[in-house]
């Protein structure tokens, strides 16, 4: 528990339905969803939809979707609403065109948005109400307008270069040439209009018909391969979730295209290594999951793609041989210089939000463009943010992951949901890019091993790697990041926080709910 002497937060407690979300807004309309009759699916979806027009950089409904949810009577629910690759887009064409990367702010780097795809499937399959209920708040917010909130608008300003770029985005996107600024009302009625087809006539009209044909000819102009039959076949797919066992709790992720393995090979790692006995804001914990981390990421990068197109061998990368493997490579006393081949194994930014109703449901829903508004292309007509989550592919032809027709990249968003016996008890997910899975390690060992409340979990200070250079945030300046540059740890303070993260913990023993919601951002739980 904090000290109130402290400036803080309280960990939110409730009895028959919270939310936690970025932004105070989101969770309002989830709350109301709920209150309506409303189960969590509905108010997940509600709340993400307004997200898409008030966080406008993090999200939107030209980016994807991933979603986990606990069911009474169906157990764990995983959906897989990842965009593809157009059917043209094969590493033989782009060769020929002489790009070896593909880059964040150029047509390639769209792939077909899956997120109103897998919002349509979810809703209709385990929800209660239609599109046009859900949509409702994030119509009105479009059409008439909303403040915009000091994170959004620290993130729309440090994106203006960005924005700059592209015709549509500027036109949508900027009051007089500039970027919002904290409290400013921002309309967005192209897209309110966009928002209300889809509301009127479902899913298709966002795969088929004007808003599609929109779309593609906007990226077509910018000389994209996309056509209207790589729209149409768009789906969004239910996939097995993937766990581990971790002190009493089992945390269960995505498979891939999706990074969640990545989160389950650091919890088998840290577990093995026995980080439990350090401190928790030690210099020797952060060393250790660093280094954990750098290890896990790797076979990421060395092995994950879309299973579709690719063998991806998840139980091998979770097994005691390569667990064994990596933790070998750990020196406790100093950084790993060079980490090495990782074995093969046999055989940005984002929102992410907590929704559970009175009757048990959990949903951990998490909703993206990638990078700051995605790709930074939008659609004059339609007002379609779309995102860049193509550069999540490699153009080698010998790696698995090379793009392909109709295959999705290597996915950052990763919801969780963490279960005790079988019943859940933690749904929670964490903002960041690329540093999503070693959140989720971070805040599940902080609650299992440290037995800090969910708040204390979400706010306990973060570190993580980008390319060689690791990043950490301002708490850590003191003496952890001194100590870890004497390990080897190339150390650099990061300009802003990493990413955020929501979560609600089930008590079933008190019958309770507990939310916690992220200071870096401006978001909060709310319960009834």
């Amino acid at each position: 528990m904090r000290s109130f002497h402290l400036p803080g937060r309280s960990p939110v407690i409730a009895r028959y339905g919270m939310a936690a979300t970025s932004h105070p807004s989101a969770s309002l309309a989830a709350i109301e969803t709920l209150r309506r009759g409303g189960n969590a699916v509905d108010a997940a979806i509600a709340a993400t939809a307004l997200l898409c027009v008030i966080e406008p950089a993090m999200t939107g409904i030209g980016g994807d979707c991933f979603a986990l949810l606990h069911k009474p009577g169906l157990g764990l629910i995983g959906l897989n609403a990842s965009g593809r690759a157009p059917a043209a887009a094969t590493p033989q064409w782009y060769a020929g065109a002489g790009i070896k990367q593909i880059e964040v702010t150029t047509a390639h780097a769209v792939t077909v948005p899956g997120a109103i795809d897998g919002w349509s499937m979810l809703l209709a399959d385990h929800g209660t109400m239609t599109l046009s209920d859900v949509l409702a708040p994030a119509i009105e917010a479009a059409e008439h307008g909303f403040a915009v909130a000091p994170r959004v608008a620290h993130d729309w300003a440090g994106l203006w270069p960005k924005i700059k770029l592209h015709a549509g985005a500027r036109q949508h996107l900027l009051i007089a040439g500039r970027p919002p600024r904290a409290g400013d009302i921002m309309r967005f009625p192209a897209l309110a209009a966009t928002l209300k087809a889809i509301a009127r006539d479902g899913r298709d009209a966002f795969y088929a018909g004007p808003i599609a044909e929109d779309i593609v000819s906007e990226l077509k102009a910018l000389g994209g391969l996309h056509t209207l039959h790589d729209f149409a076949a768009q789906r969004a797919s239910y996939v097995t979730p993937i766990s581990v066992p971790y002190a009493g709790v089992e945390l269960n992720e995505l498979p891939p295209n999706n990074q969640g393995v990545v989160a389950l090979i650091m919890l088998r790692m840290l577990d093995r290594l026995g980080v439990r006995d350090y401190p928790a804001s030690s210099a020797e914990r952060y060393h250790v999951m660093l280094e954990c981390g750098r290890l896990a990421y790797a076979a990421r990068d060395a092995f994950l793609a879309d299973p579709d197109h690719a063998s991806v061998a998840v139980s091998q990368m979770l097994s005691d041989g390569f667990i064994a493997d990596l933790c070998a490579r750990i020196d406790p006393k100093r950084r790993i210089a060079t980490l090495g081949p990782i074995p093969r194994p046999g055989g940005s930014d984002t929102t992410c939000l907590s929704v559970v109703d009175r009757n048990g449901m959990a949903v951990s829903f998490i909703n993206s463009l990638f990078s700051g508004f995605g790709s930074g292309i939008v659609t004059a007509k339609t007002g379609v943010v779309l995102q860049n989550r193509g550069t999540g592919f490699v153009l080698d032809p010998t790696h698995d992951n090379c793009i392909a027709p109709g295959k999705r990249p290597l996915h950052t968003l990763v919801p969780a949901l963490a279960t005790k016996a079988g019943k859940p008890w933690l749904s929670f997910g964490v903002m960041g890019g690329a540093f999503q899975a070693a959140g989720h390690a971070q805040v599940l060992t902080n609650m299992v091993d440290y037995k800090m409340d969910v708040q204390e979990a979400i706010d306990h200070p973060r570190i993580f790697f980008d390319g060689d250079a690791v990043h950490y945030e301002q708490p850590l300046s003191g003496t952890i990041a001194p100590a870890l540059t004497a390990l080897g740890h190339p150390m650099s303070l990061r300009a802003d926080p990493w990413g955020g993260g929501q979560a609600i913990e089930l008590d079933a023993q008190r019958g309770i709910l507990i939310g916690g919601s992220d200071a870096r951002k401006d978001g909060c739980a709310l319960g009834i």
